[in-house]
């Protein structure tokens, strides 16, 4: 598969979305991730309630498959339970490495289906989710 099949229009609007691009006020958990083989980082940021994100933002310097993923959680996660982002995680992995369908809910992560069988590129999808889930760390450690 060529990288115009990776890159195709879906990702390009889904990083052009810059879906929860921004920082907060006032987060519980902020987490920054970088892949110093490819050079993407991602910053990302939470609020809680009770064990409910109620708010998200990032900040990405990556390629525009990350750029993607994060806009994805951006539009997606509001409201999911930190077990149930880890679920995400893991169905992303899935979807990447096993041609899995995408996680019930998060339809458009079907437009990173061309990314299977590109192993150096799945770490630039899965860097956001590695972000959310340790920002929700942190903001648990605050707790």
């Amino acid at each position: 598969m060529s990288a115009d099949q990776i890159y195709q229009e879906a990702i390009k609007a889904l990083a052009n979305a810059d879906a929860g691009h921004g920082a907060l006020v006032a987060p519980d958990g902020r987490a920054f991730i970088d892949n110093p083989l490819c050079g993407d980082c991602v910053e990302m940021e939470v609020a809680l309630a009770g064990s409910r994100i109620t708010a998200l933002a990032h900040q990405v310097k990556g390629c525009l498959l990350c750029r993607a993923a994060a806009s994805v959680i951006g539009k997606r996660a509001v409201g999911a339970k930190p077990e149930e982002v880890e679920q995400i995680s893991a169905g992303v992995s899935e979807m990447l490495e096993r041609q899995a369908p995408p996680p019930a809910g998060w339809q458009e992560l079907s437009a990173f289906a061309p990314v299977h069988g590109h192993r150096s590129r799945y770490d630039c999808v899965r860097l956001p989710f590695q972000a959310l889930l340790a920002a929700l760390r942190a903001a648990g450690e605050r707790r």
